[in-house]
């Protein structure tokens, strides 16, 4: 029996099949500035559980978003980082960046801290 037709209301909701969620856009988002490591995920991220970001990592790896390469040293290396098809995403990640950035200012002016800016400034010295 053929399996049944795959629909979609819209395309932006293909779209959020693939990145929808709270974690998936934060870790596609930080792979557009390089290949992390499991750890450097936890720092940027210190609300995640490892099970939601294995999961997450897994989810994003079977879409083929991202690529995870395992070193065969003691210990174990492992990185992510986005496959061709992840850095088509990565304007639209951009966006939602700048977008958040306006909507922040907007609704809380000098009352919010976005802790990624926080993390920027305290490495750039700016």
């Amino acid at each position: 029996m053929p399996e049944p037709v795959k629909t979609y209301n819209t395309a932006v909701e293909a779209t959020l099949e693939v990145i929808g969620g709270k974690w998936k856009p934060l870790i596609l988002f930080h792979l557009t500035f390089g290949k992390k490591r499991n750890g450097e995920f936890m720092s940027l991220m210190p609300t995640v559980t490892q099970k939601v970001l294995t999961q997450q990592l897994r989810e994003l790896e079977r879409d083929e978003v991202v690529k995870r390469t395992t070193y065969n040293t003691v210990p174990p290396k492992v990185e992510y980082e986005l496959t061709d098809y992840g850095w088509s995403l990565k304007e639209i990640l951009h966006l939602m960046c700048r977008w958040g950035d306006t909507h922040v200012e907007r609704k809380y002016g000098d009352q919010a801290v976005i802790l990624s800016e926080v993390q920027t400034e305290k490495e750039t010295g700016l």
